[in-house]
């Protein structure tokens, strides 16, 4: 796609994020998000064939930029991206979460279009592994559901207002939990 293609696309996603964040899934409205994202309904609808489909295409979007964080820059990155994600939207997130957990067909749509990553960071975990970066000792799957876990307890707390942790606890207490293990024994002189 044209550069110009892709900057229209980003603005209307982001306009519809912001629109989420600020009024909840149920409370954006087909004209809100026209007022937001500055298409009409028809335009809206050209792009997304629900307003369903645009706001699963903003939480594979998400899904789709913590996997290449991680791939890319590793862990420390990555909770650091989690830290600085906009609180308003991760609330509207908890929503996608409640809707994944009781409605069966929307779940199978979000994992379908999630499983791309899934054999990426796989790939990333098995690599550190072989670097001596991350323990194993554990299955790639996991190390993947604790760090998956870490990053989802962030996520809650950001969203709900609380004081985030310190990023050096959390990175010192992941690198204990799941890093490579150090050897701890007092070095003799040969």
């Amino acid at each position: 796609p044209s550069r110009s293609r892709r900057s229209r696309s980003t603005s209307r996603t982001a306009g519809a994020r912001r629109c989420f964040a600020a009024h909840g899934y149920e409370g954006a409205t087909v004209a809100r998000l026209e007022a937001e994202i500055g298409l009409s309904r028809g335009a809206i609808f050209n792009y997304f064939p629900s307003k369903e489909e645009l706001f699963v295409e903003l939480a594979v979007q998400d899904s789709a930029r913590i996997s290449q964080v991680w791939v890319d820059e590793g862990l420390e990155a990555i909770v650091r991206h989690v830290l600085g994600l906009d609180p308003a939207w991760l609330t509207v997130y908890m929503e996608l979460i409640r809707r994944v957990r009781t409605d069966v067909a929307f779940r199978l749509r979000i994992e379908a279009r999630q499983e791309a990553f899934m054999p990426v960071n796989r790939a990333r975990i098995e690599q550190a592994q072989r670097d001596g970066e991350l323990r194993d000792d554990l299955e790639p799957k996991e190390i993947g559901v604790f760090v998956n876990l870490v990053l989802n307890g962030l996520a809650i707390q950001r969203a709900s207002g609380e004081e985030s942790p310190p990023i050096e606890l959390v990175l010192g207490l992941l690198e204990d939990a799941i890093g490579a293990p150090r050897d701890t024994r007092p070095r003799t002189r040969a």
